[in-house]
This record gives C-alpha cells, sequence and structure tokens, in this order.
C-alpha cells in the first residue's frame, strides 16, 4: 500500500519505536529512578538516577544531532534551488533567509517558491509551522532522517 502524499497535515514523521516506546520507557525509567531516590539517598539509587539522566541525553543528541546535519544540507539546497528560480531582485536577499526560514521552505513548490520566500522576508515570517501553512502546493520530503 502506497503512503498517502504528504502535505502539511503529513509532513510529521514518528518513528513509533523510537518516538514512542523508546521515549516513553526512557521516560519512565527517569521517574522510576527519582522515586527511587527520593525514598533513600544511597549509591544505587544514585547510580541509577545518574545513568537515566545519561540515557535521557544521550536519546536526545542522538535525535538532534542529525537534525542539524539536515538542516544544513537543506539549507544549502534551498539557497541553490532559489539561486536557480528567484527574479534577479530577490537574488542578493537569499542570503537573509534563516535556517529555519529555508527548512519551512522547503515543502514549496518551484512554482511558488520565490513568491513565497519574498513574503518570508518582506513581513519577516520566522515561525515554521506558519510558513509551512502559507504553502499552496506541497513538495514532499521523503528522505528526511
Amino acid at each position: 500500500m502506497a503512503a498517502p502524499p504528504q502535505s502539511y497535515a503529513t509532513h510529521r514523521r514518528i518513528v513509533p519505536g523510537y518516538h514512542i516506546v523508546a521515549g516513553s520507557l526512557i521516560l519512565l525509567n527517569l521517574v522510576w529512578s527519582v522515586v527511587t531516590l527520593t525514598r533513600g539517598l544511597n549509591a544505587p539509587a544514585l547510580h541509577a538516577f545518574v545513568q537515566a539522566v545519561i540515557l535521557l541525553l544521550l536519546a536526545w543528541y542522538v535525535r538532534v544531532f542529525p537534525l542539524a546535519a539536515q538542516d544544513r544540507v537543506i539549507c544549502l539546497e534551498e539557497r541553490q534551488r532559489l539561486a536557480r528560480l528567484a527574479p534577479p531582485d530577490l537574488q542578493p536577499r537569499i542570503g537573509e533567509l534563516t535556517t529555519g526560514q529555508l527548512v519551512s521552505l522547503r515543502f514549496a513548490s518551484d512554482g511558488e517558491l520565490a513568491a513565497l520566500a519574498r513574503r518570508v522576508l518582506d513581513e519577516g515570517l520566522t515561525d515554521r509551522d506558519a510558513i509551512k501553512r502559507l504553502i499552496v502546493t506541497w513538495r514532499p520530503d521523503t528522505q528526511r532522517v
């Protein structure tokens, strides 16, 4: 069965094993270690708490570091796409777009990208969600991390 076409409503990617199962277990482990620690400060309880915090931090950074690398690639791709599609008067302004703006604009079709980028810059739009909601013709990103 093919996945439904990507749109604003369906573009978020949830990986149940990571986001739901692992995330819930990591948080449950942290809560359990806090409860154990509050029942009596001792070396094993403190050790369990430290391990729970380390596990939570590892899970967070395992997700954040690849996203930061992906954002860098998206910025490069979108600047190149804008350089190809934007009219001459918009070309000098491409460098003004922030990472968040470029990451949001990646979903805009080629036909609306330049006009939407101009609007984002002229109106000072920075909210990623608000920018994505302005897109009329969605360009799916199926290679996300």
